[in-house]
């Protein structure tokens, strides 16, 4: 659900189950995926935060970043917030990348490494190394990534947790 607006349960049910079709739209039928969206969205008040994110997503899903720019924006002027935010920001940032303004998804991003910690950590730290390393800060990036992974290892957590900081501050 969506903090900041309203959701109308069964819409939402709706959307997931627009969403679980996904794949079933192979590239050629990208439009009849994204028409789905936009019969959904239609349902919502026109300035709905959640319609321009859906549509966002659409776009984004079916290889149309820039397309989605103008959307993500949009839905988080508006005041998405909270996990759907969340999502918008670590999309809106990896679209960045891919139309060439991965300094702004870096921008974008970084101040989601010190909030409210989710599920969206890792993507949060994924994306955020992919434009890192697009404005060729690869250590950097390496770094998010060795951290985010080594909670998950195993074994020698502590050892690749220490690796990731060494590779952004050798000294500490």
């Amino acid at each position: 659900m969506c903090e900041s607006v309203p959701v109308n349960e069964d819409w939402e049910k709706r959307v997931s189950a627009a969403w679980a079709t996904f794949d079933d739209y192979p590239e050629e039928r990208a439009a009849e995926f994204r028409a789905v969206i936009d019969a959904l969205v239609a349902e919502l008040p026109e300035d709905s935060p959640l319609g321009d994110f859906e549509r966002a997503c659409a776009w984004d899903s079916t290889g149309h970043s820039d397309k989605a720019v103008p959307l993500y924006r949009d839905a988080l002027a508006k005041g998405l917030s909270g996990y759907k935010g969340r999502r918008a920001k670590i999309q809106l940032s990896s679209s960045l990348r891919n139309v060439g303004e991965p300094e702004e998804g870096v921008k974008l991003l970084t101040p989601e490494l010190d909030g409210p910690s989710d599920e969206l950590d890792d993507a949060v730290r994924a994306t955020l190394a992919l434009c890192l390393s697009s404005l060729g800060r690869d250590r950097e990036g390496l770094s998010l990534v060795l951290g985010a992974l080594a909670p998950h290892l195993p074994r020698y957590q502590r050892s690749m947790a220490n690796y990731a900081r060494a590779l952004v501050d050798p000294e500490g």
